[in-house]
């Protein structure tokens, strides 16, 4: 699904967000991106749907090489893909369901199949009884959930998670965690960047983490920390 060959990527100002990282990520994969703030997770992220583009190297999503679109070809790419934001990043004045509704508007799906296809994301997402509902209305778990309805809705066959549960409480991020997975069982390859250690350590998926910008380690069914569990502490 995602090739990352050697790609490093310097900012305008000088910053230097990734050095030489190579990873390459399986069709149906469930990977969690950690380290401290400044490590590249996000920077990574943005490569993969083309809001950054790298100073080096090459990035392939499901056969497509994303470091050489340009224009119309970025729109067609991030219609395949869904991204969630730790801000949730919702329209306020709309509903819910609109919310979710202009997601398909924006690729040209005809009114038939979004009026049929909304209903079953918000279904999955446990939010059809609150459809009608504004962003203001709902709480941090509930925007979220329709954060992750909105990104799904086109069947992604990539979803690519930002903090996703950054400013949630631990029960709405354990539902919101357990949703993600129910959405991997489906398919779609998930990629969560996080910094939260509980979450990574109870779901124990592949776990890959940077630091200064290269990759540190790369662990299946992994820890938070290399070969830590939960409640155990580095020492040193």
């Amino acid at each position: 699904m995602i090739s990352i060959r050697n790609v490093s990527l310097t900012y305008p100002n000088g910053v230097r967000a990734l050095d030489n990282v190579t990873l390459e990520i399986a069709k149906g994969d469930f990977l969690f991106l950690v380290g401290s703030s400044g490590t590249g997770k996000s920077s990574l992220l943005k490569l993969l749907y083309h809001d950054a583009i790298p100073s080096h190297g090459e990035i392939v999503v499901d056969g497509i090489r994303v470091d050489k679109l340009r224009g119309a070809r970025v729109a067609s790419l991030r219609r395949h893909l869904g991204v969630i934001f730790q801000d949730f990043k919702l329209l306020n004045d709309k509903t819910v369901w609109e919310n979710v509704a202009f997601a398909m508007h924006v690729t040209g799906a005809h009114t038939r199949e979004i009026e049929r296809q909304v209903p079953r994301t918000l279904d999955l997402v446990g939010l059809a009884h609150k459809s009608r509902m504004f962003p203001s209305e709902l709480s941090g778990g509930e925007q979220q959930r329709t954060a992750i309805a909105r990104a799904i809705v086109n069947n992604p066959k990539l979803l690519l998670c930002d903090e996703p549960t950054g400013n949630l409480d631990p029960e709405n991020t354990a539902e919101i965690m357990d949703l993600l997975l129910r959405i991997n069982t489906k398919g779609t390859t998930v990629v969560v960047a996080t910094h939260n250690q509980s979450v990574v350590d109870r779901m124990r998926k592949r776990v890959v983490r940077l630091e200064d910008g290269r990759i540190f380690t790369d662990e299946e069914r992994g820890f938070y920390y290399l070969g830590l569990g939960q409640g155990q502490v580095l020492s040193g």
